[in-house]
């Protein structure tokens, strides 16, 4: 079954606007959401410490507050990682990019990984918990463990990259991705996704959601 074909409004629902960066001004941030407004995206995703403002900027614009937990290293505990949730919701968040513990994983100790997403989940109340894996440290088994862990735990999707690390977002890991949570949760691609080639590449692969930095642009390339 073929993908139809994209358009501005069906690709900018698609999207996560990542403004993360940790230098990001109180200006930065309207211009972001003001943006982010604009276009229509799915979210804007930005740091715990920019929930509230960005959640009172973007009243009544239809775009959701994303943040982020663990971020971008994975390795704080599972209790502050919740604590850090429980935050965010009570700051008005949305959904919840958390980075599960890649030591953990890479040591084998799933149990550990899938309660680290639990405390997260929970703490989420219902609201969407996307699990950051950050594919490059890890093989595909790892990848593939990582996979069902966040399943098993109630997270929503699967993520590919935090943005930051040594590598992002692949073909290849999005695919596996996919194959592994089939419909069971959705995919997230981000890192180092700024040109449409590289959107479409990432929806055919399977993702169903988008982080990019480079969100106007990529949108501008689509109308042209």
């Amino acid at each position: 079954m073929h993908e139809p074909k994209l358009t501005r409004e069906s690709l900018a629902v698609r999207v996560d606007h990542a403004a993360l960066k940790p230098e990001l001004t109180r200006n930065e941030l309207r211009a972001a959401c003001e943006l982010v407004a604009r276009l229509r995206t799915a979210s804007i995703c930005v740091q715990p410490c920019n929930v509230a403002p960005a959640k009172a900027m973007l009243a009544g614009s239809g775009v959701m507050v994303g943040t982020v937990a663990g971020f971008p290293l994975g390795a704080t505990t599972p209790r502050a990682k919740a604590a850090e949730t429980r935050q965010a919701v009570l700051d008005g968040a949305d959904e919840i990019d958390m980075v599960l513990n890649i030591g953990r994983l890479i040591d084998g100790d799933v149990g550990y990984v899938e309660r680290d997403i639990a405390a997260v989940v929970a703490a989420a109340d219902g609201r969407c918990v996307k699990v950051i894996l950050e594919c490059c440290c890890l093989t595909d088994e790892q990848k593939i463990a990582g996979c069902k862990a966040a399943v098993a735990a109630g997270a929503k999707f699967v993520k590919t990259s935090t943005g930051t690390a040594s590598g992002g977002a692949t073909v290849e890991d999005v695919r596996l991705l996919r194959n592994t949570v089939g419909s069971a949760a959705g995919v997230k691609a981000a890192g180092g996704i700024r040109t449409l080639a590289d959107v479409e590449a990432m929806i055919a692969a399977g993702a169903t959601r988008l982080g990019c930095s480079a969100t106007e642009a990529i949108l501008d390339e689509l109308s042209a």
